[in-house]
């Protein structure tokens, strides 16, 4: 009888270890994460070239439709009222509602940006120009098709943030066919700003 207590008792406090586990890994912080993978890639190559493969894959899934999407739906989700909050007299003097919507815009877009030269600093051509385009795609269907209320405060801006980002991934690539590749795209998809 007591055997049996015992590996009951024992397969309980495993089922409590594993759920406590379970719960750990479901609230790690993204750094604890990043921490917690470097050490297991460095404690075994094996793990390591796992990482490295399932990492690889991850950052090569590049939807240009879905990255279209979501620059539409973050831009298009700026509030007008926020741009009215932020815009006018400040502690460095005033901001206008148009500068203020170029900011907002900008700080909207910053991400994208960042994913699209760190594709290029990683030598994933394709993946930097399909992302890219994705990210120009976004930008100009937001100026073409947003009825926000917003967009009336930022009608230069869109199209300035596209050249911007267009001149950024031309400089960093090395690929004239990639180049060319865009030109056709931007034909195609943004023909209202292909030049």
């Amino acid at each position: 009888m007591e055997i049996i207590s015992l590996k009951l008792a024992a397969a309980e406090a495993e089922r409590s270890v594993k759920k406590i586990m379970k719960d750990v890994l479901s609230e790690i912080k993204p750094e604890e994460a990043l921490v917690i993978l470097r050490y297991l890639a460095k404690s075994d190559s094996n793990i390591k070239e796992k990482i490295l493969s399932i990492a690889e894959d991850i950052v090569k899934d590049v939807d240009v439709e879905a990255i279209c999407d979501d620059v539409f739906f973050v831009l298009d989700g700026i509030d007008v009222h926020e741009l009215w909050n932020r815009a006018g007299q400040t502690s460095d003097g005033y901001a206008s509602p148009e500068e203020m919507a170029f900011e907002m815009i900008e700080e909207e877009l910053e991400p994208f940006n960042q994913d699209v030269i760190r594709l290029c600093e990683l030598n994933l051509s394709e993946e930097s120009k399909l992302f890219c385009m994705g990210v120009l795609k976004g930008i100009y269907k937001y100026d073409q098709e947003s009825q926000s209320e917003f967009k009336d405060w930022a009608v230069d801006v869109p199209g300035e943030c596209f050249g911007y980002l267009l001149d950024e991934w031309k400089k960093r690539c090395k690929n004239e066919e990639d180049i060319r590749e865009m030109d056709i795209f931007l034909e195609k998809g943004c023909s209202g700003w292909a030049k």
